[in-house]
C-alpha cells in the first residue's frame, strides 16, 4: 500500500476538518457548487467520483470471468453473503438503532436518512480496495479478480431493485429514475470506459501497460475521494457543529456491521473448508463496501446536505482502519485454514 492508501483514514480526517472549517467560514462558495445540479445529480460530485472509480474499473478484467467454474464455493460465498446477508442485516441494524437505540436522539427524518445510506452502503459490495485486503492477506489474485468481476456483473443488474426494495421496506420513497440514473452513471458507464481503455492498452499478457496507467491515475483516484469528502461536509458544515454526536451514532451501527459479516463470512469459509488464499478475500470482499458508489447514489436521491451522505461519507471514515484490523486478523488466523 502507498501512502495514500496506508493514511486513508488520516487524510478523510484532515479532509472532513477542512470541509467543516471551510463550510462555516465561507458558505457561499459551497453553494455555488450544490447549485450545479443536473437532473437531481451533483456535477462536481459527479465529476470528482468518476476520477476515483474509473482507474478502479480499469483493473476489472471480466475475461477472468471464464474461470467461474474453478474453485465454487469460494465464489458462492463471496456472491451469498454481498446480496443475500450484507444488505439485509445492514437495513435491519440501521432500522434497529435509528428507531429503537437512538430514536430519543434523531427526529424521525434525520433518522430516516441515516437508513437510507447504511442501505446504501449494504448494497453496494466493494469493486476496487479489495485488490489491496486479497493482497495484504496474500489471497490468490486471479480468483479475486474472478469475485470482482461476477459482482460487477450482478450490480449493473441488482443495485437499484434491491436499494428499493430494502428503502421501501423502511418506509424511505424511492424515485426510480433518480435511481436507474445513478446505476448508469456510476456502474455501467465506468465498468463500460474501464472495459474499452483496457482493450486499447493490454495487448501484451504482462499487462504492463495497464497497470502504468492504473498507477498513474491512482492518486488522482485518492484526490478525487478527498474532494468529494471536503465538499460533502462543507454542505453539511452547520448541521455537524450543531449535532457532532450524528457521527458517532451512526458509526456505531457500521462497526457491528462490518466486524459481524466479517466473523459470519470467516467461519463459513472455515467451515466449507477453503483454502486461505481464496477463504480471506472473500471474506473482505463480503465486508468492505463500494463506499464510492454509496456516496453519489445517496446525494443524487435525498441531497447534498442530507443524513443519507453523510452516512456513506461516515462508512469511509470508519471502514479503512476496520478493514485492517481485519486484514491483521486474517493473516494471525491462517493456520486455521490449513
Amino acid at each position: 500500500m502507498g501512502i495514500f492508501e496506508r493514511y486513508l483514514t488520516v487524510w478523510v480526517g484532515l479532509c472532513i476538518l477542512i470541509g467543516v472549517t471551510l463550510g462555516n467560514l465561507a458558505p457561499g462558495i459551497f453553494q455555488v457548487f450544490a447549485a450545479l445540479e443536473v437532473a437531481h445529480v451533483n456535477l462536481p460530485v459527479a465529476v470528482f467520483i468518476w476520477i476515483m472509480i474509473y482507474p478502479m474499473m480499469i483493473q476489472v478484467d471480466f475475461s477472468s470471468i471464464k474461470d467461474i467454474g474453478k474453485k465454487p464455493k469460494g465464489l458462492a460465498l463471496t456472491l451469498i453473503i454481498n446480496w443475500l446477508v450484507k444488505p439485509f442485516t445492514m437495513a435491519a441494524l440501521g432500522w434497529l438503532f435509528f428507531r429503537v437505540f437512538f430514536a430519543h436522539l434523531v427526529d424521525p427524518q434525520t433518522a430516516n436518512e441515516y437508513i437510507a445510506g447504511m442501505i446504501l452502503l449494504g448494497v453496494a459490495p466493494c469493486t476496487a480496495m479489495v485488490f489491496v485486503w486479497s493482497q495484504l492477506t496474500k489471497g490468490d489474485p486471479n480468483y479475486t479478480l474472478v469475485q470482482v468481476s461476477v459482482n460487477d456483473i450482478i450490480m449493473i443488474f441488482a443495485f437499484a431493485p434491491l436499494a428499493a426494495l430494502l428503502l421501501g421496506i423502511t418506509n424511505i420513497q424511492v424515485p426510480w429514475e433518480t435511481l436507474l440514473l445513478s446505476v448508469l452513471l456510476y456502474v455501467l458507464l465506468p465498468l463500460l470506459a474501464g472495459l474499452f481503455t483496457r482493450k486499447l492498452l493490454d495487448k501484451s499478457s504482462d499487462h504492463h501497460e495497464v497497470n502504468a496507467l492504473v498507477s498513474k491515475l491512482k492518486p488522482w483516484s485518492i484526490i478525487g475521494l478527498l474532494a468529494t469528502v471536503v465538499l460533502l461536509f462543507g454542505f453539511q458544515a452547520e448541521v455537524i457543529l450543531q449535532k457532532p454526536l450524528a457521527i458517532v451514532l451512526i458509526a456505531i451501527p457500521l462497526l457491528i456491521q462490518t466486524y459481524g459479516i466479517f466473523a459470519i463470512a470467516y467461519a463459513a469459509a472455515k467451515a466449507l473448508k477453503l483454502p486461505h488464499n481464496i477463504a480471506a478475500p472473500a471474506c473482505m470482499i463480503g465486508t468492505s463496501n463500494f463506499f464510492e458508489l454509496a456516496v453519489a447514489v445517496a446525494i443524487s436521491l435525498f441531497g447534498l446536505q442530507s443524513g443519507a451522505a453523510l452516512a456513506t461519507v461516515v462508512g469511509v471514515l470508519v471502514e479503512v482502519p476496520v478493514m485492517l484490523s481485519l486484514v491483521a486478523f486474517a493473516n494471525r488466523t491462517r493456520h486455521w485454514f490449513e
